[in-house]
């Protein structure tokens, strides 16, 4: 007999470490096709988290999985460090051509979106000479240190682990929650953008600030998009001040949005560096950093050089990945079934006085859960819904405990969607009802 869910469980405990999992349901992944996963004890989930916006393609797609095998007939591993192998090598040129950037662009290699967001640091201070970084709050870069030091989601990413990178300052980012019940977006964007500007007129100075890096849509700081006339007057005051500006793709790149990249929802922002990662290789460990050629080439080797970073396997599925997107018009599909679901949740939203807002970007997004009297988040009763969804069989988790969140592959049959939103709104009718039991171990799980 294979081990259970409970079995697995019970001797991974022993071993695994506590700060490498957010804990939400007790299972084990044990295959993937498409959007449906099934767990070691064969039960089957429509998968609407796609392991983080990892796999935009679904699980295990025909052509990425041929790209892998074939690849891995060949050569599984021979480091880029020294020398080139073909699928990176067409990979890069690949990319660049995709990258919205302005000018000549080349490409450096990584593993994950954390060292990608690294070498972004690197890069930069190479290329500007200076040494100060900003992020925004809310922002989720990665866990390395430098990644780690520029994040700004969770307390427990920088708890017990100081002292971080040195001269990264983080200003707020413009969340919709930060917004004044009696204030028009005018009036946001200014006081926002009055914020931004604080440390530079009192303590931080523009010039020798090497980095201004942003996510246009935050993923895990709750699926929120800047202000248009925000994001251009940062982008402004950058290439003002000498100050490159950077945009984190990992997680919502790749075709997440209903645009190739989320940029490209501000047509007149070209950042000089962008990070990717996750759905690049379809989940495999692959990411680049894509930039200007003179900044990318402002630093020598080997200030950003890791072993299996650009390995022959992962840019094989790279390849094929970017191919699934082109050939099955995942942009476009992920923009159509994006404002499909868009009106599903607004509908629910008008049904539900629990949901407090509902913001989708292409098939990708949040939906916030609030308390009705106050208006302000609800974890209890979003923890509750996702655990309840996932007892009906669709996996999704929360972010900032009272959010939602919605990102299921961009392969997703549509009639597999529409069941995974009909458990939602099951769920929903239960909690509106009181009917819904709370796990026993509710106060544990999220971020």
């Amino acid at each position: 007999m294979p081990d259970s869910n409970q079995q697995l469980h019970e001797q991974e405990q022993t071993y695994y470490a506590k700060a490498s999992r957010i804990k939400y349901f007790d299972i084990v992944i044990k295959s993937g096709k498409g959007a449906i996963l099934t767990d070691a004890d064969g039960n089957q989930y429509i998968d609407l988290l796609s392991s983080a916006s990892a796999t935009n393609t679904g699980h295990s797609h025909p052509k990425v999985v041929k790209a892998i095998q074939d690849q891995a007939s060949k050569l599984i591993q021979y480091t880029p460090a020294y020398f080139a192998n073909e699928p990176e090598v067409k990979l890069a040129k690949q990319l660049a051509e995709l990258a919205p950037i302005d000018g000549p662009v080349k490409v450096a290699w990584g593993n994950s979106g954390s060292d990608a967001n690294d070498g972004i640091i690197k890069f930069a201070r190479a290329y500007t000479g200076r040494q100060y970084i900003v992020s925004f709050t809310g922002a989720y870069h990665g866990s390395t240190y430098g990644s780690i030091s520029t994040s700004g989601v969770s307390l427990n990413m920088t708890r017990k682990i100081g002292p971080l990178l040195p001269g990264v300052v983080k200003v707020p980012f413009p969340s919709p929650w930060y917004r004044h019940p009696d204030e028009s977006e005018d009036e946001f964007i200014d006081r926002m953008f009055e914020a931004f500007k604080l440390p530079f007129e009192t303590y931080l100075p523009a010039d020798e600030t090497a980095l201004i890096e942003i996510e246009a849509i935050q993923g895990d700081g709750g699926f929120a998009k800047a202000p248009a006339r925000y994001l251009q007057q940062v982008y402004e005051f950058a290439h003002e001040h000498g100050i490159l500006f950077a945009v984190d793709e990992v997680n919502q790149g790749m075709g997440r949005t209903g645009k190739m990249w989320s940029i490209q929802h501000f047509p007149d922002v070209h950042p000089d560096l962008i990070a990717v990662g996750k759905s690049i290789a379809s989940g495999l460990p692959l990411s680049a950093v894509i930039g200007r050629k003179e900044v990318i080439d402002a630093l020598s080797s080997p200030g950003n050089v890791y072993t299996t970073a650009g390995n022959p396997v992962t840019t094989a599925a790279a390849i094929a990945t970017l191919e699934v997107i082109k050939d099955e018009k995942l942009v476009e599909r992920s923009r159509d079934l994006g404002q499909y679901a868009e009106k599903f949740f607004n509908q629910l939203a008008a049904k539900f006085d629990f949901i407090g807002d509902v913001r989708l970007y292409g098939l990708n997004g949040g939906i916030d859960i609030v308390d009705p009297n106050t208006g302000k988040g609800d974890n209890e009763s979003a923890t509750k819904l996702i655990y309840r969804i996932f007892e009906l069989g669709a996996l999704m988790i929360t972010v900032r405990g009272n959010i939602l969140r919605f990102q299921p592959p961009l392969v997703i049959k549509k009639e597999d969607l529409d069941r995974g939103l009909s458990i939602i709104e099951q769920a929903m009718q239960e909690l509106k009802d009181g009917t819904i039991k709370s796990p026993s171990d509710l106060n544990e799980i999220g971020w």
